[in-house]
This record gives structure tokens, C-alpha cells and sequence, in this order.
């Protein structure tokens, strides 16, 4: 059994069950209250046919009086009276269709009610004047019990199997407006496949219960969809990009041993050869470091270390490599507490990071200077480097975490796009967050957040 039929089952089985509950109580409530009337209306019938039959003249005369003026004849209605002596009942012809108990019942207490069917019974023990006592029974049949009790009861058992076929209605509408969305939803999920992920699921009103979950699935399916094209982009500029110094190398050898050469064409040879396979080794490392950061970092040693000093390092770094690059570093916004200038992390990883982010700035400006500012708050150390250089295309920019990705206006810049998506993957690792904004022509500004170092790796 599907979950959603339990479910409306089980709601079903509890709303019957408690019906049943409700007018069982219901009735039996309202037959007690009506037999204990009867009972009532019946015992003061007795007593007043007692003192009408046994009483003295004048109270004959007032109870005959008040008994025709208010009280109505019962349908039915028929009085007993059996004398008492030495505590039994001298019963007569009229009493055997009387139970004993009944008999039994007001000797013991004084009083007896009961019914067989639609005939009630009433009974009291009344001690005459005469110095004699009788067993006073009035009979009668309960007329609202034969009709209208029946009423109730067949209304009641309509009601309920009113009531059952409504919840049976009614929970299968439920059930359809539940599970026809569902099914509409699995069946859109059934359509999409990594051939067709730009189809997406389609939203209907606010009023769809599954409104929410659709718009999830559509979110993860366009996550899905940047995924996939991240793939495939990465996996064209990959091959790209090792297929061009191997095909340099296998030129340059099929060329050499084409035909016999001097030892000066030779040296040239392999030291073509030797320069492709240097740029091949070097992306090849440059992509394993690359993978090894997407990992979460447990196996690197984390110390605290100071950002500004960090930065100076790489300041001397990145200038070590090239003197045409200028980079000034802002102080002006460092907090008064050193503490929160310090974060947990590794040092060799952060600073390969930051080298790569600066010297792209540098590289990317045509050599004018870097702006550098360092700043922390209450939870990050903040490091923001801006150039005025050659910008990144908005098209393009969505892609620039994309592993050997370039930019189509960086032709002319020595790169092999692998800088970017690894000092990307070495922030993360560090819990931090890495924000970009460019604009064409106009430079680029990296802001860098790295959380103050008492957190835990």
C-alpha cells in the first residue's frame, strides 16, 4: 500500500471511529435521560394512585383533583396493589406478567423501576392508614421511547453511513488534489536527462502545495546545468591545452628525425622539446594541486598566522618574480586589536592564493599599480585588491572558476587559467569566501574574507 493511501486511510478509520464514539454517546445520553423522566413522571403517578386508592377521604379528594388538573394519562397505563405481609408480596393474577425482580426490588428498598421493551415499570412501597402495606406498581408504555428513540437511532445510523460515504468522497478528492501533483511532478522528472537539462519543471499558482518543492528542483536543476557545462567547458580547454605543448613536442621530434641534422639543429630540437615539456609539466602539476584543494583541507597543518605579515611576503614574492610589478599595500584600516588580524589556516596554501590573485592583477593591468587594503571586522579579516586593468567580459565571468578557462580579451597575457579556480579552492578550504566584481575596460576588484582564527578546522 502506497504511504499517501495509508495515510488517507488511517485519517479515515480514526474520523469513523470517532463518529461511532460521539453518537453512541449521543444516544446513550439521550435514552438515559428519557428513561430517567419516564421513571420520574412514572413514581409520581404511583404515589398519587396510592393515596387516591389507600389515602383518607380528604387527601382522595386533593390528589384526585391536582392528578385530573395537571398530570395526563400515560399510554397504556394500568395500576397494581399487592398487599405486604411480614415482608412478601401477595401476588394475584393481575402481577404474573410482572418480573419477580421487580417485587423483590421494593421490598428490599422501598422503590423499583424497570422496562421489558416499550412497558415501564414503576413501584414504591406505601404504608396505609389503615396500618397495612401495599406494593403500589404503575405500568405504561414509553411511547417516546417506542417512536421516538427508534427515530433517533435509525437517524443516527443514516447519519452515519451519510457521514461514511461523504469521508469517502471527500478523502478521495483529497487524495487527488495530493497525489495529481505529485505525479504530474515525477512525471516532468521522468522527461529530464542529462541530454535535456535546460527543460525545467513548470510552476503553477501559488496555490500548488508542491509550488516550493518545484522551484528547489528547478534551482538544483539550473546548479545542475552550470555543473555540466563547467564539465564540458573545462574538459574542451583542458584537452586544449595539453594537447598543444604534446603536439609541439611530437612536431618537434617527427621534424628533428626526418632526415639527419647537426648537432647545433639537434640542440635546438630538444630545447624546443624541453621548453613544451615544461609548460606541460607545469599544468599538470598546476591541475593535481588544483584537485588536491577541492578535498576539505583535514590533512594540511593549520596554525594561526598574521595577514599583514602574510601580505608583505607575497608583496616581496610577486615582486621577486617580476620587478615591473607595483603593488601598495593600505594599512590605514587595520583594527586596533592584533588579535583579529589573525587567522587559522596554512601558510604556504594562503600565500600561494594571494600570490596568484596579485600577480594576476599586476599581470592583467599592464604593470600599473595594485591597490592592496587590509581591514577585519568583528568575524573576518578582510582583503580587497583592486587594478585598473583589462576587466573580465560579463559574459565570460561565470566561467572564470572553470579550470583552464581564459578570458577572450586575455590573449595577449601569458596564463594558463589555472591560478584563479586554485586560490578559489585554497580560500574555501579556509572557510572563507572569495568575491569578484569587474567591469570591461575598467579593472577588477577581488575582496577576500578570511575568518578570524578561533574557529574550528
Amino acid at each position: 500500500m502506497k504511504s499517501y493511501n495509508r495515510g488517507i486511510y488511517i485519517v479515515i478509520g480514526i474520523f469513523i471511529f470517532y463518529t461511532l464514539i460521539f453518537s453512541g454517546y449521543v444516544y446513550y445520553s439521550f435514552t438515559n435521560l428519557a428513561f430517567n423522566d419516564f421513571y420520574k413522571r412514572m413514581s409520581v403517578r404511583a404515589q398519587m394512585a396510592a393515596q387516591m386508592e389507600l389515602g383518607t377521604p380528604s387527601e382522595v379528594e386533593n390528589v384526585r383533583d391536582m392528578y385530573q388538573g395537571f398530570l395526563e394519562k400515560l399510554p397504556d397505563q394500568r395500576e397494581y396493589f399487592f398487599l405486604i405481609e411480614n415482608n412478601r408480596i401477595i401476588k394475584d393474577s393481575d402481577a404474573n406478567h410482572l418480573p419477580n425482580s421487580l417485587f423483590k426490588e421494593i421490598i428490599a428498598n422501598g422503590s423499583a423501576d424497570g422496562h421489558e421493551g416499550i412497558l415501564f415499570y414503576s413501584g414504591i412501597r406505601y404504608d396505609a392508614n389503615n396500618g397495612n402495606s401495599y406494593a403500589v406498581i404503575v405500568t405504561a408504555d414509553n411511547f417516546f421511547y417506542s417512536y421516538h428513540i427508534r427515530h433517533l437511532r435509525s437517524l443516527l445510523i443514516s447519519s452515519l453511513v451519510l457521514a461514511f460515504v461523504m469521508i469517502l468522497i471527500v478523502s478521495r478528492l483529497v487524495k487527488n488534489t495530493l497525489t495529481n501533483p505529485v505525479r504530474r511532478f515525477v512525471n516532468e522528472l521522468d522527461n529530464i536527462s542529462s541530454e535535456n537539462l535546460h527543460m525545467r519543471l513548470d510552476v503553477r499558482s501559488n496555490k500548488d502545495p508542491l509550488n516550493d518543492l518545484t522551484n528547489k528542483f528547478n534551482d538544483m536543476l539550473n546548479r545542475l546545468e552550470a555543473a555540466f557545462a563547467t564539465q564540458k567547458n573545462f574538459i574542451s580547454n583542458a584537452s586544449h591545452e595539453l594537447n598543444t605543448p604534446l603536439t609541439s613536442i611530437i612536431g618537434e621530434a617527427d621534424l628533428a628525425l626526418s632526415k639527419n641534422r647537426t648537432p647545433e639543429e639537434y640542440q635546438l630540437a630538444l630545447g624546443n622539446i624541453l621548453e613544451e615539456a615544461e609548460k606541460l609539466d607545469k599544468k599538470t602539476k598546476a591541475l593535481l594541486l588544483l584537485a588536491r584543494t577541492g578535498f576539505n583541507g583535514k590533512s594540511q597543518v593549520f596554525d594561526k598566522l598574521r595577514v599583514d605579515q602574510l601580505l608583505m611576503d607575497v608583496k616581496e614574492t610577486v615582486q621577486r618574480i617580476n620587478s615591473r610589478f607595483k603593488i601598495k599595500i593600505d594599512f590605514s584600516l587595520l583594527p586596533e586589536n592584533p588579535e583579529k588580524l589573525k587567522v587559522k589556516g596554512n601558510e604556504q596554501l594562503l600565500h600561494l592564493a594571494l600570490s596568484n590573485i596579485i600577480e594576476n592583477a599586476c599581470k592583467y593591468s599592464d604593470y600599473n599599480m595594485v591597490q592592496v587594503a587590509l581591514g577585519a571586522s568583528d568575524e573576518d579579516v578582510v582583503i580587497i585588491i583592486r587594478d585598473n586593468g583589462i576587466g573580465i567580459p560579463d559574459k565570460e565571468i561565470q566561467y572564470i572558476y572553470d579550470p583552464y578557462f581564459r578570458a577572450s580579451n586575455t590573449g595577449n597575457y601569458e596564463g594558463y587559467g589555472i591560478g584563479l579556480p586554485l586560490s578559489r579552492n585554497i580560500i574555501l578550504m579556509h572557510k572563507g569566501k572569495l568575491l569578484i566584481n569587474s567591469v570591461l575596460g575598467e579593472g577588477t576588484t577581488v575582496q577576500i574574507n578570511l575568518p578570524i582564527g578561533n574557529y574550528k578546522l
